[in-house]
């Protein structure tokens, strides 16, 4: 893994969150989950992220910083969408099925923390953009934390509360990743005009 460039680990970061993306969103809608949804939106919101860091790469540094910018009003996609599907949670309120909570809970701890690890060294070197990467990865590991403890409580409880609270929790990081990256990215603009 020490051998792999910013541009490799941030690729093989992108595959990695589009492919758990898929199995997230799929069980998220199995079994009833906002917290899996928003997490999923999320995995989605990663991949796109880490494409756009590969891409951004070569740029200048004022175009990758504008490029962070509208990158921040990216990050709040995940938040919107899990206003709607609370929303939604409202009109039919089933609590999710723990095991698979869980056990998808745990599968996306287990990519994320690969993923942090992956990026971890490269945070600092391109700018907002890597920083991005690495904050959404880092986001996620605790997102997924509560996802597992969200899978258990349920579990005793039969509630739909612990789903919803974590979910609430994961758009609340988003926002503030979203603040990190445009008060990042609005710095490196200033300091390239």
């Amino acid at each position: 893994m020490t051998s792999l460039s910013l541009k490799q680990a941030v690729s093989l970061a992108a595959v990695l969150n589009l492919a758990y993306f898929g199995v997230e969103f799929v069980v998220a809608l199995h079994i009833g989950s906002l917290s899996l949804l928003a997490d999923s939106a999320d995995f989605f919101e990663d991949a796109a992220v880490n494409f756009l860091v590969v891409a951004a790469l070569g740029w200048s540094a004022r175009r990758r910083a504008q490029t962070g910018m509208f990158l921040s009003g990216f990050l709040l996609l995940p938040a919107v969408a899990t206003l709607w599907s609370l929303a939604r949670k409202f009109f039919a309120p089933l609590p999710p099925e723990a095991v698979q909570l869980t056990l998808t809970g745990l599968g996306a701890l287990a990519i994320n923390l690969f993923c942090a690890f992956l990026l971890v060294r490269f945070r600092h070197h391109g700018g907002s953009l890597t920083n991005a990467a690495f904050l959404s990865a880092r986001n996620d590991v605790v997102a997924n934390i509560g996802i597992i403890g969200a899978g258990a409580v349920t579990a005793l409880t039969r509630s739909i509360w612990p789903d919803i609270i974590v979910g609430l929790a994961i758009a609340a990081m988003n926002l503030d990743a979203a603040r990190a990256v445009w008060t990042a990215a609005r710095e490196e603009h200033r300091a390239e005009a």
